[in-house]
């Protein structure tokens, strides 16, 4: 008797154990295929970048895109990879986690080698167009965006403005600023 109550014992742990697994699994799996729903729209004349789930935009964030010599891809990518601290590469030069790394504090990087969203340490230079190509952000948005992601969601990044740009971030904005520099640039002449 004693043998079967100690069996009964251990496959009832056993039994609690595997639906605990179960669970956790059922769980993370859950949120995986919610996270599978979220993309990154990138707008590069509006230098803008919305995370959005199932349509619905979540936030916008203030980006720095590609200068004109090299610019931002336009196209539609995955996210493949995410690291925290990451160390920066660039022929002959190699720059580990802190305040001077380029990369800033986050990178998640594309199916486009080379590529990706991360931070900077040169904050001055969001909004702008001054990066290598990569989507630039600021520390603390770069943190949140990360928190946000995944590896497979979707970043699509637009190098025109469209119907679905000018909803998100404001048609408006985009040709005022527009009007702006030719007023600007005619006046000084």
């Amino acid at each position: 008797m004693r043998r079967m109550n100690s069996n009964s014992k251990r496959m009832a742990k056993a039994t609690w154990l595997f639906a605990v697994l179960l669970m956790a699994t059922v769980e993370a799996l859950g949120q995986t295929r919610q996270q599978a729903a979220r993309q990154v729209l990138v707008s590069i004349p509006d230098r803008k970048l919305a995370v959005m789930e199932d349509g619905q935009v979540l936030k916008v964030f203030p980006v720095a895109v590609g200068a004109a010599d090299s610019p931002s891809p336009a196209g539609e990518f995955q996210i493949i990879n995410r690291l925290s601290n990451p160390t920066y590469y660039h022929k002959g030069t190699v720059i580990g986690p802190g305040p001077e790394n380029p990369l800033g504090t986050r990178w998640m990087g594309l199916n486009l080698k080379g590529f990706g969203i991360h931070g900077t340490n040169a904050p001055r230079s969001i909004g702008k167009a001054a990066s290598h190509g990569c989507i630039r952000m600021a520390k603390r948005d770069l943190e949140q965006v990360f928190d946000m992601l995944r590896v497979g969601d979707t970043v699509v990044i637009r190098a025109e403005a469209d119907e679905q740009t000018a909803q998100i971030f404001g048609a408006a904005e985009t040709v005022m600023a527009q009007a702006q520099t030719v007023s600007t640039g005619a006046a000084g002449q």
